[in-house]
Order: C-alpha cells, then sequence, then structure tokens
C-alpha cells in the first residue's frame, strides 16, 4: 500500500531523453506514432487471423497469438504517453497512474519473457523431437503453458509494485524515463531503497536470465540436430528462421540485462544511453515481431492472399450491384 502519511508528490514528470533539442520533437513523436500504429496493426492483424482461422489454431500459432496479445499490451501502455510527452508536451503523469503504469510495463515485459521461452521449447521440439512433437504440444498444452506465463508474471510484478509502494515520495519527482518504471522511481524515494533495489534486481534476474538460459539451451541443441541434416538446404532454411528469432531474442535480452547489472553494480551509464537501450529493446520486438514470427509464415501469408481475394471479389460485387 502506498504510504499515503509520508508521500507529497502528487504526480511525476516524465523527462524522457534529457539531452534532446525540442526541435527534434516532432520526429521524435512521429517516429514512435509510426510505431506505435504498425505494431497495433500488425498485432492485431494476427490476433483476428488466430480467431478466426480454423487452419491456424494449432500450438505454435497459439504461442504467436499470445506473444502478440502482449506486444499490443506493452505497446498501448507505453507508446502513448511517449507521444503525449514529444507531440503535446504532456510531461505530467499522477502518482498513482504512474505506478499503474510501472505494473503493466513490467507484467507486459515478463510476459513477453515466458512466451519466448515457450516458442523455444516449441522448436526444440518439433526440430530435436519431430516423432514426440505432435504427443507433447498440443493445444492444450499450449494453453496451459501461456495460462502459467500470463498468471507468474501478473504475481512477480505485483510482488515488485507493492515492494516499491512501500517507499515514502516526499522530494523530487523527475523522473528521466519515457515511461515510469521501477528502476527509475525508486530513485526518487525519499528513504534508503536498498531492499527494494535488490528484489526487483533478483526478480527481474529471474524473468529474464531464467527463460534467457532455457533459449540458449534449445537453441544450441536445434543447432546440433541441423548440422545432423545431410541436406544443405534443410540447414539454411532452418538456420534461416532460427537467425531472425535469435536476433530478436539477443535484442530483447541482452540491452535488459546489461542496463540491470550495471544498476546492480553501479557502473555509470549516461541516462541518454540507458535511455536509448531501454526503448530499442521495449519498441522494436513488438514492431518487427509481426513480420519476423508471423508474415514471413508461408501459412499465414496463404491465409491473408485468401481474405485479399475475397475481399477484391466483394468489392467488385458491391461495384457491379451499385452500376
Amino acid at each position: 500500500m502506498l504510504q499515503e502519511n509520508w508521500t507529497t508528490i502528487k504526480e511525476f514528470i516524465l523527462v524522457g531523453f534529457p539531452d534532446l533539442d525540442p526541435k527534434y520533437y516532432g520526429l521524435v513523436s512521429t517516429t514512435f506514432f509510426f510505431v506505435y500504429v504498425t505494431t497495433v496493426v500488425g498485432n492485431c492483424v494476427l490476433v483476428i487471423l488466430f480467431v478466426k482461422e480454423h487452419s491456424l489454431q494449432k500450438p505454435m500459432y497459439g504461442i504467436m497469438f499470445s506473444l502478440a496479445l502482449s506486444d499490443i499490451g506493452f505497446s498501448t501502455v507505453a507508446l502513448p504517453k511517449i507521444i503525449a510527452k514529444y507531440w503535446f508536451n504532456d510531461e505530467m503523469i499522477p502518482f498513482h497512474a504512474c505506478f499503474m503504469q510501472m505494473k503493466l510495463i513490467h507484467y507486459f515485459g515478463t510476459v513477453s519473457s515466458f512466451v519466448l521461452m515457450i516458442m523455444a521449447l516449441d522448436r526444440y521440439l518439433a526440430i530435436c523431437n519431430p516423432l514426440r512433437y505432435s504427443l507433447l504440444m498440443t493445444n492444450r498444452t499450449i494453453l496451459s503453458l501461456n495460462g502459467i506465463a500470463w498468471l507468474s508474471s501478473f504475481i512477480v510484478t505485483t510482488v515488485i509494485v507493492i515492494h516499491a509502494s512501500q517507499l515514502p515520495f516526499c522530494g523530487p519527482n523527475r523522473i528521466i524515463q519515457c515511461y515510469c518504471d521501477q528502476t527509475s522511481i525508486i530513485k526518487l524515494a525519499c528513504a534508503s531503497s536498498s531492499s527494494q533495489v535488490v528484489v526487483a534486481f533478483i526478480l527481474a534476474m529471474t524473468v529474464l536470465l531464467g527463460p534467457l538460459a532455457f533459449i540458449i539451451y534449445s537453441y544450441t541443441h536445434i543447432i546440433v540436430c541441423v548440422m545432423r541434416v545431410t541436406s544443405a538446404g534443410g540447414r539454411w532454411k532452418t538456420f534461416s528462421t532460427c537467425s531472425a528469432q535469435l536476433c530478436i531474442i539477443a535484442i530483447y535480452y541482452f540491452p535488459r540485462c546489461g542496463v540491470y547489472f550495471s544498476n546492480m553494480l553501479g557502473v555509470y551509464l549516461t541516462p541518454n544511453l540507458r535511455l536509448s537501450l531501454l526503448i530499442f529493446c521495449s519498441v522494436f520486438p513488438p514492431f518487427i515481431n509481426p513480420f519476423i514470427y508471423c508474415f514471413r509464415n508461408k501459412e499465414i501469408n496463404h491465409v491473408l492472399n485468401q481474405w485479399a481475394e475475397k475481399l477484391q471479389m466483394g468489392i467488385k460485387s458491391f461495384t457491379a450491384t451499385s452500376a
């Protein structure tokens, strides 16, 4: 529970990039607006496809469905406030709204981490144990794993927020960030936040390093299995698919881990560098995920082409009727 008796701050100021020249505010806000619209539209298309198209209701697409929902959630929580700050100079956020945004930011980020681990498990079984894949990875299994990922993420982030809310806030209220996150907020506390820092670090490393270790393990075995394939074409096809996924995984995990470790070890990062790393690893994966995981997929492209043909036929029929 927030310490109302000690806390005098009613709102926070989101500073954003502290050294950004105001003449670039329009460019920054336009860029984030484009990223937001593309992210939401791309992932919403995927959600609609997975819900309405029976042929896509398979385990792998169930994982993509969960990742798309998480990406929509994270982008909708984080990006509109960034856009408002640089487009309309709206840099104020109410105290309790800031804590709610912090909760949701970490929640959707944790969900994405767990879903990427589930995706690595799916690829590991599909490539390294193909004969047992259909037995182990059923729609019910994926539903259970996704449910565990979303529920456990809620529990972990609730602990982080409750722990941070024990601190009093009575002085500085300028957050050097584009949205409210735990690390930036607890730095503004009027009391020692060492225990909050340690707890947050342990939980963050659990939800980051745990899935990352499993992902590295899975893809190492996948590479070994692929190298046993006698066909060069088969090896190249698998590597081309895995390399794109590994790039997104690296972008998602490594900058986050670097920032957390630097905070814990006292390594100084300039505010602009820290903020750039966090924004990039937070915003870019949801933006590019529909193209990496889905729109390169033959089954999804086939369904989209069918929908496009039906739409064209409907337009022609409507035009002919109107004439």
